[in-house]
């Protein structure tokens, strides 16, 4: 599914035309089939956000040194330029209500700013600057690398099990692929990294064919060929771009694999998962999209999982589900823009539970799962469904950074617009599209496990015993509920008792890879 030469399929990074918008290309006219830029113009927006994404993300770590993209992001979102100091430049931002930051995930990094228009002008020779010419400063480099040691060590393994049990997840999954290491690196790595390694990884990822720059809002005719010429334009042209990246297909789970995380947690956190071999560039992720919705929409009440674990049964406080990486825009219920990847995963995300139902949740997860594939939607489920996605994926683009951050995406997968998709895919599906797509990818049978808890060991035992897993309500359920709770009592678990193993926190995302 990878290679060629970039992005999408094939495809050379920005070199697609202009992705067909509901709000169009803007008043620059259509870029052409090469162009390294996308244009959302709306005059009367008093806002102009630029986004500039570069094919440059973890899984490009040199061994022994995880964390360098991500060092390198930073020293650009939290630097200086030649011209002005950190300290300068935030001074200078600060009146204006003004930001620049920057994302880095497993393939793509973003550099990301938005400012009123009417100080465009002086705000984009900033944000320019950034890109093209960082400060390196060596304070900046030492302050942006204990940011990045502290943010591994303090806040995943120290106060954030939910996060921390994602990132288990990503690790057993990916056990031996580039996207194992977190997007952060890991302590050993961000050690061994200098201010010259980060120097010479802007050199070479940064460059003018890997770029894709994307300019929305109020921003004035004319701008968009000045970004292209003086932002792309001084970019270096980059060695041997054409040959791309090939990523190795992730390593195929046997049964029921369990990575546990021994850790003082005042809750159970769990997450389930498994690799799927489709993206926003298949036909089947738009009928996957609907059943994934039915089943476990992220922060609703309209999925399945969270009607029955928590609605029903006051487990914990949600149970979602994905079939792509999600990452939480904010404190909105929305996924962040530009982290595409051309692999992807299904997974579950069961929120922390009380200690003593941890084992009983995670067989409901399971067998839920299970029925899913089993039973897929039915026509009622897949109306009501289909109807609120619709409308539902329409708040994705509220803003005109995430309409063009969306619309970046689809040039990276070589789509429409992905907003637009999503309609137009709906409006012809059937129910029997739905469960056929969910009979093809969905299965209950091989999965990874990663468990955050307080008692590892025994948690263990308790699975790998077959014993029935016990469940307590605070309040009182119905006669039909407990009926069902026997039956998930008693829920087989397929492990792989070779394949479980149990870990020290503090061992996690330590050593390099």
């Amino acid at each position: 599914m990878i290679g060629g030469t970039g992005w999408g399929r094939g495809l050379v990074l920005g070199g697609l035309a202009c992705a067909a918008l509901a709000a169009g290309c803007g008043g620059e006219g259509d870029p052409g089939p090469a162009a390294p830029t996308i244009g959302l113009q709306t005059p009367n927006s008093p806002l102009v956000t630029l986004r500039a994404t570069f094919e440059t993300g973890a899984v490009d770590d040199p061994a022994g040194k995880n964390g360098l993209n991500a060092l390198t992001a930073l020293m650009i979102g939290r630097g200086g330029t030649a011209a002005l100091t950190y300290e300068v430049l935030t001074t200078t931002l600060y009146p204006w209500a003004a930001s620049i930051g920057t994302q880095a995930d497993k393939e793509v990094t973003t550099v990301i700013g938005e400012v009123h228009r009417d100080h465009l002008e002086p705000f984009y020779e900033i944000f320019r600057d950034l890109i093209i010419a960082p400060r390196f400063d060596t304070a900046d480099f030492e302050r942006n690398r204990d940011f990045l040691t502290n943010a591994i060590a303090s806040t995943l393994r120290g106060n954030d099990d939910e996060e921390l049990g994602k990132q288990t997840l990503n690790a057993l999954l990916y056990e031996g692929h580039p996207y194992g290491a977190t997007d952060m690196g890991s302590e050993q790595g961000l050690a061994a990294i200098t201010l010259d390694d980060v120097r010479a990884f802007h050199g070479q990822r940064y460059t003018r064919g890997r770029v894709l720059v994307g300019v929305a809002g109020g921003y004035p005719d004319g701008f968009l060929e000045r970004v292209e010429r003086d932002l792309v334009g001084a970019l270096p042209a980059g060695e041997g771009e054409a040959a791309g990246r090939t990523l190795p297909p992730p390593r195929a789970l046997e049964g029921i694999e369990m990575l546990l995380v021994q850790k003082d947690a005042i809750a159970t956190a769990i997450s389930i998962g498994f690799p799927i071999d489709v993206t926003r560039a298949d036909d089947d992720f738009y009928p996957l999209m609907v059943a994934n919705s039915y089943f476990g929409e992220h922060r609703t009440f309209n999925g399945r999982l969270m009607n029955q674990m928590r609605g029903l049964r006051g487990l914990n406080y949600g149970d979602y589900a994905y079939i792509e990486n999600f990452i939480q825009d904010g404190q909105s219920t929305f996924p962040v823009p530009n982290t595409p990847r051309h692999q992807q995963f299904f997974s579950i995300w069961i929120r922390p539970v009380p200690h003593h139902n941890a084992a009983f949740a995670l067989r409901q997860a399971v067998r839920e799962l299970a029925l899913l594939v089993e039973h897929g939607l039915s026509p009622d489920d897949f109306e009501a469904t289909r109807e609120y996605l619709v409308n539902y994926s329409k708040l994705y683009v509220q803003t005109t950074s995430r309409r063009l951050g969306y619309a970046m995406d689809s040039r990276f997968y070589g789509t429409g617009f992905f907003i637009d998709e999503i309609r137009t895919r709906l409006e012809s599906m059937t129910v029997d599209d739905v469960n056929a797509a969910i009979r093809r990818h969905l299965q209950a049978d091989n999965l990874a496990v990663a468990i955050v808890t307080r008692d590892a060991e025994a948690f263990r035992d308790e699975l790998l015993s077959g014993e029935p897993s016990a469940v307590t309500y605070n309040t009182e359920v119905g006669e039909a509920i407990l009926a069902e709770d026997e039956e998930i009592k008693l829920y087989p678990l397929a492990i792989n008792a070779d394949r479980v193993r149990v870990v020290q926190v503090a061992e996690m995302f330590v050593e390099v890879s």
